[in-house]
């Protein structure tokens, strides 16, 4: 009976110690963006952060665009957009989440004007698979 006490323990204990896919998403997000940003692509680009909405399942960018690309007429939607599912596709990191469905969204905010985004938009397992 002590033996399975023992063992009844252990389980719950190893049980109660999996995190969830979700956890693991949010603390990845938490911890991208802790070490990471805010962090310069290049001279018109900065990532800001990474965020993940529980609800939704989607890891979401945010990247600041400045100079010469802090323009909504200069953004290509079309081509950004197949640029951004290229690289979502490749994203091998990302694999358990794209085989559990989880969505990417990305979003560029102009840095004179933070409150408008320049270019949004969002990949579902029906874009990368």
């Amino acid at each position: 009976m002590r033996k399975l006490i023992l063992f009844a323990g252990i389980l719950t204990a190893f049980i109660a110690c999996q995190e969830s896919l979700e956890d693991r998403a949010a603390k990845e997000a938490e911890t991208y963006t802790r070490k990471n940003c805010p962090m310069p692509l290049n001279e018109h680009i900065d990532m800001d952060s990474m965020t993940f909405d529980r609800p939704t399942h989607t890891f979401c960018y945010h990247y600041t665009m400045k100079g010469t690309l802090d323009d909504a007429s200069a953004m290509r939607p079309e081509e950004m957009r197949q640029q951004l599912l290229e690289g979502v596709k490749n994203l091998t990191a990302a694999r358990t989440y794209m085989d559990e469905g989880y969505s990417f969204r990305y979003v560029y905010r102009s840095k004179s004007h933070p409150e408008t985004i320049l270019f949004e938009t969002l990949f579902t397992d029906k874009d990368y698979q």
